[in-house]
């Protein structure tokens, strides 16, 4: 960190420097530059350093570091710049984080980074999948200068930096530390084996649970932060220490292995537990595992003494079946009933931990991790429409909300796509990109709602497949997602078309209009598809109400009728049949068929 006098010198000259906001892997790899967690590095790689490190796991300079740490800026920032400028580091709110004096402007060999780090030059493995499909970008290299470290408001008392955690350790005697960096969750198979290797090497233990970035809406970590500090109340006072560390997870086996023995030196470290299978993503698409199932603990094995940390290789527990309360190890009880807990139970979703054998976990453990996850009827769903102009969406998306608001007791929110235009879009064009960005921020908006628990009916047309699968992604980090194709043929839609637009654009008055001028990419798997030319507009919200029960979103209530499920057979009722040859009122209009 510069000193605040520098600080504010760089603060009112930054006004005049470019600015590069940070993606989340390299906000969590600068913060962890500046407080050391990453020594002996000391800033974002040049080429020769990256080429060394690819090749051999070392820097130009021979020290030990297993992966490479770059800073990408897009092309257009980079044809900008040049040796000696200087770029303002923001993080996702904009407040600069650090100040780079650029060095060198590089650019990385992803397909070698791929096959060295990842073992998979072919995109199997899903990080070198996301890293080979990242647009171009040049990387910077460069002196950093640290104004502030990056803003954290949760677990304030549970962040330490490395020299704090050292001093620490110091001040209190503590010579011996042994770092653990739970997978996922600590349960008791965890707890049963660093507790039992605490006391065996005589030892403190310090749990470094890898965080990265998270926003303070993401209920799911805080839940696993609470059920960390949950487990460690099952070790002797004061011999167990929690630290939240913004690493991001580098999925490269041994590699990472050694990187997080690493980073836990840095924290005072003078052991750490290395799990078999570390860091491991499972088998490529031949079948063939990316990794030997000890090749980490190998790996770490074999530079712990350059690194200074002596390796504790995980062993995986034994519970016998009659005595369950039993945990027991080592290979030589074949002859007892027994399971490990890896083969029971890999990982808990916070959302399941009801389902969880109490000889797996503890009570309280268990208790944190339920307490945010309600029943699925209780929780936040997105019943998201998609078909051309005049199909019936926005006409079933309003008999839909007048039948759940008539039984349900969660607020609905109509999202539709002309509200949406008039009110978070209006600046908004109609090429692609701005129709992907109007599509992106109703998404957004459903993703909040559902957080609440709240019920949300979108109706756009959203022609395209990717932007749809990108709006999927984002709502169900938070609640369900439910697909309505409203696939009634275009044309009906043409012969529904009560202000022309249809012809227009036929005519080519109306420009980039879809089904006629633009294409619309179906989706290929919707939960519910309808055809608006044989079924009503209350037929339909009976069926996708029939899904919503099925799949456990809504609850059923016993006072509505029988409704179906199927998105793709027609109403049994008899009644119904009589009035699915009418034609349907057609909806009201939507902005230019282009929402």
């Amino acid at each position: 960190m510069v000193t605040p006098g520098r600080a504010q010198e760089l603060k009112a000259a930054s006004r005049d420097f470019p600015s590069l906001d940070l993606a989340p892997r390299e906000l969590c790899d600068l913060e962890l530059l500046i407080t050391g967690a990453f020594s002996p590095l000391s800033g974002f790689m040049n080429r020769a350093d990256y080429e060394w490190v690819c090749a051999s796991q070392r820097l130009a300079d021979g020290t030990l570091w297993p992966v490479p740490v770059t800073l990408g800026a897009p092309l257009n920032l980079a044809m900008k710049l040049a040796p000696g400028a200087q770029v303002a580091l923001r993080d996702t709110e904009g407040t600069m984080i650090a100040v780079l004096t650029v060095s060198e402007i590089w650019e990385s060999d992803r397909r070698m980074e791929a096959a060295c780090v990842y073992g998979d030059a072919d995109g199997a493995h899903p990080e070198a999948s996301q890293l080979l499909s990242r647009p171009p970008y040049a990387c910077l290299a460069g002196r950093i200068e640290a104004v502030e470290l990056p803003t954290h408001h949760d677990f304030i008392a549970l962040r330490h930096a490395p020299e704090a955690l050292r001093a620490e350790h110091e001040r209190r005697g503590v010579t011996r530390v042994m770092g653990y960096q739970p997978r996922h969750l600590m349960h008791r198979t965890h707890v049963e084996f660093t507790r039992r290797a605490i006391l065996k090497h005589n030892a403190k233990l310090l749990v470094l649970a890898c965080v990265g970035r998270r926003t303070l809406e993401e209920t799911g970590h805080h839940a696993r932060v609470r059920a960390l500090r949950a487990a460690l109340e099952h070790y002797p006072r004061n011999h167990a220490q929690p630290n939240l560390v913004e690493l991001s997870a580098r999925r490269c086996g041994p590699r990472a292995a050694l990187l997080h023995t690493i980073v836990a030196k840095n924290f005072g470290c003078t052991h750490f537990v290395v799990e078999h299978d570390y860091a491991d993503t499972g088998a490529r698409a031949s079948g063939e595992p990316l990794y030997g199932q000890y090749e980490a603990q190998e790996h770490a094995q074999e530079h712990a003494r350059e690194i200074g940390v002596e390796i504790v290789p995980f062993q995986d527990l034994v519970y016998e079946e009659d005595h369950p309360e039993h945990f027991l190890m080592g290979r030589a009880l074949a002859r007892h009933g027994h399971a490990t807990a890896k083969e029971r139970q890999a990982q808990v979703p916070p959302e399941r931990a009801s389902e969880v054998a109490r000889w797996f976990s503890y009570p309280n453990v268990l208790q944190e991790l339920q307490k945010p996850f309600r029943g699925r009827t209780e929780q936040g769903v997105t019943i998201f429409f998609t078909g051309l102009s005049g199909s019936g969406k926005s006409t079933i998306a309003q008999v839909l909300i007048a039948k759940l608001m008539e039984f349900g007791d969660r607020p609905v929110t109509l999202l539709d796509g002309d509200a949406v235009r008039k009110h978070l879009s209006s600046e908004l064009g109609f090429s692609r990109e701005h129709r992907d960005i109007n599509i992106l921020r109703l998404g957004y908006v459903a993703s909040l709602i559902s957080l609440h628990r709240g019920i949300t009916v979108c109706a756009p047309i959203a022609p395209y497949a990717a932007t749809r699968a990108k709006v999927r992604a984002m709502v169900e980090a938070n609640g369900g997602f439910v697909e309505v194709h409203v696939a009634t043929p275009i044309e009906v839609c043409e012969a529904r078309d009560r202000k022309g637009l249809y012809a227009r654009a036929r005519a080519g008055i109306i420009k980039e209009f879809t089904g006629v001028s633009d294409p619309y990419e179906a989706p290929m798997q919707a939960e519910v598809v309808i055809d608006t030319s044989v079924v009503t507009a209350q037929a339909a919200a009976d069926r996708i109400i029939g899904y919503l029960i099925k799949a456990g979103h809504i609850a059923d209530p016993a006072h509505a009728p029988a409704y179906d499920a199927d998105g793709a057979k027609p109403h049994p009722d008899a009644a119904f049949h009589a009035e699915a040859g009418r034609e349907q009122r057609p909806p009201h209009e939507e902005h230019a068929a282009r929402a």
